[in-house]
């Protein structure tokens, strides 16, 4: 009985065995199968391929393994011709997918799980090939998208590059390694510092602009670099802005030549921006106002331009502070549409001409010009005429003066008087013509009135002479005629003062030979 028990247990033991091991050959799966997952897992997640129309970008292990994208030649055509008969429906161009957008295409075997997904992506045509069941499709899905930003990150046209904390390069783009090699002139090393002033933790969140040179010419390269922090990796990108500081370069050297041009002028120009901040001014407005270069340098707005200018009494005094601010904006709209022209006149007796203009982009200029002699001039001459117009109207001869194009320019208080006229209140300007016109309403008829509008006309051989004239009431005058300098003609009507009344018309004329040689 005991080797009986003896048996069964050995027969029972012998029957586990061969049982675990069929269980073990029957779960185990076989490498060489068509949709093994273990075996091959990684070469069949990653057979994908990026296609530009019908050019190859880029390919994953798998796939280039599995087609050899790396011979020459390689192309959308060959591999239609390679998937073609596994997967019937494949497309022969790309066209097909830009007008589809997605195109599953399952495999032709009844036992062929696989099928090839054809998308078109902002013109990028993907295809991947997967064997995987539809339970594994998920984490397949997830390699394949975070396959395509780094695809983008990759061949992006802008330098990038992930960097430890301390600097140190792990990874860079395309852009990167052809700008090492542009600046090193040629193959750089391996992950190599192009800009080792920004790369590091503490420039994290910020935007800076460096330069670098190229070795062989030494042109500058200037690069705006924006730097993230993410965990314990610092992600840097660059942008090229050589255009934006050419442009900068040029505004300073033609604010530059600006200034050289402005600082011989006698005339004070200031500036304004858009901002309405002094943007530029010459040496001539620190002269005509007083203000201390220090403090036009700092760039003062221009209320507070106006308002140095007033407590140093260099602007008139306003009549209202109150309503200061606003006649300052006044001031500023009425420049700014080029409406803005005074004269002040200051405290200290000089007279100053102020002119705001327009300026592009939203900029005002004023220009401040000192005429203070001119307005001397001026007033002196105003003063001069008046005085001698006060002397001739002293005088109890009659005079009037022609200019050499015979406009009645003076006249004085016995010539109105005598003949009844007053020039200065005529609309338009009397000539010679309208004068004679007037003598002779008054006059007895004589030849005297045609010779002085000959004489007035006259450009040469002028000298000076003299006649008889009656009026109606039968009073004798002498007329004179005088030519004085411009070629103008002054002439003077003399009373009688006997009282004496002409009989003879036909009297003699006296002429002076004085020849005016002006």
């Amino acid at each position: 009985m005991q080797e009986i028990a003896w048996l069964d247990w050995l027969l029972v033991a012998l029957l586990c065995s061969v049982v675990a091991i069929a269980a073990v050959t029957w779960l185990t799966p076989k490498h060489g199968r068509t949709g093994g997952w273990l075996g091959n897992q990684t070469e069949r997640l990653t057979q994908v391929l990026l296609f530009d129309n019908t050019h190859l970008i880029e390919a994953s292990t798998g796939a280039c393994a599995a087609f050899k994208t790396d011979e020459p030649g390689f192309d959308w055509t060959r591999l239609h011709d390679a998937l073609s008969k596994r997967f019937p429906g494949f497309p022969e161009n790309p066209d097909e997918i830009r007008l589809e957008k997605t195109l599953v295409i399952p495999a032709k075997g009844r036992d062929d799980k696989g099928q090839a997904t054809c998308e078109w992506i902002d013109g990028v045509t993907r295809v991947v090939l997967c064997d995987v069941a539809a339970d594994q499709a998920p984490a397949f899905t997830a390699i394949m998208d975070a396959e395509i930003p780094y695809n983008l990150a990759k061949n992006a046209p802008v330098p990038a590059w992930q960097a430890n904390l301390d600097g140190s390069i792990v990874w860079s783009n395309l852009a990167y390694d052809q700008l090492c090699e542009r600046v090193s002139g040629d193959k750089a090393g391996p992950l190599p510092i192009l800009f080792p002033s920004v790369s590091c933790k503490r420039q994290a969140g910020k935007m800076t602009r460096t330069s670098i040179a190229i070795a062989e010419s030494g042109q500058k390269l200037w690069y705006n670099i924006f730097v993230v922090q993410r965990d314990n990796n610092l992600l840097c990108y660059t942008v090229n802005i050589n255009a934006v500081v050419d442009a900068e370069q040029a505004q300073r050297n033609f604010v530059q030549t600006l200034a050289k041009t402005f600082a011989h002028l006698s005339i004070g120009l200031a500036i304004f921006d858009r901002h309405r901040q002094l943007a530029l001014f010459n040496p001539a407005l620190i002269d005509l106002t007083a203000l201390p270069a220090d403090f036009l340098s700092a760039r003062p707005n221009l209320f507070s331009f106006f308002d140095r200018l007033r407590d140093q009494r260099m602007m008139p005094e306003p009549k209202n502070y109150s309503s200061w601010r606003q006649q300052m904006a006044d001031l500023v709209a009425a420049a700014a549409d080029g409406r803005y022209q005074e004269t002040w006149t200051l405290p200290s007796g000089a007279v100053y001409s102020v002119t705001g203009r327009p300026h592009p982009d939203g900029a005002v200029a004023f220009l401040i010009e000192d005429i203070t002699a001119e307005i001397t001039l001026t007033r002196q001459f105003r003063t001069d005429l008046e005085i001698n117009q006060s002397m001739l109207d002293q005088m109890d001869d009659a005079i009037a003066v022609f200019s050499d194009r015979g406009g009645l320019c003076f006249a004085n208080r016995a010539y109105r008087e005598m003949w009844g006229v007053d020039p200065e209140s005529s609309f338009v300007p009397m000539t010679v013509l309208d004068a004679t016109r007037t003598w002779q309403g008054l006059c007895h008829p004589t030849p005297v009135l045609g010779e002085v509008r000959e004489f007035v006309g006259l450009r040469d051989t002028r000298a000076e002479w003299q006649d008889q004239m009656q009026l109606v009431t039968g009073q004798a005058i002498t007329c004179r005629v005088i030519p004085i300098s411009h070629g103008a003609t002054m002439v003077v009507f003399t009373r009688d003062h006997k009282g004496r009344q002409m009989g003879n018309t036909n009297m003699p004329v006296t002429r002076v030979e004085q020849f005016d040689n002006v």
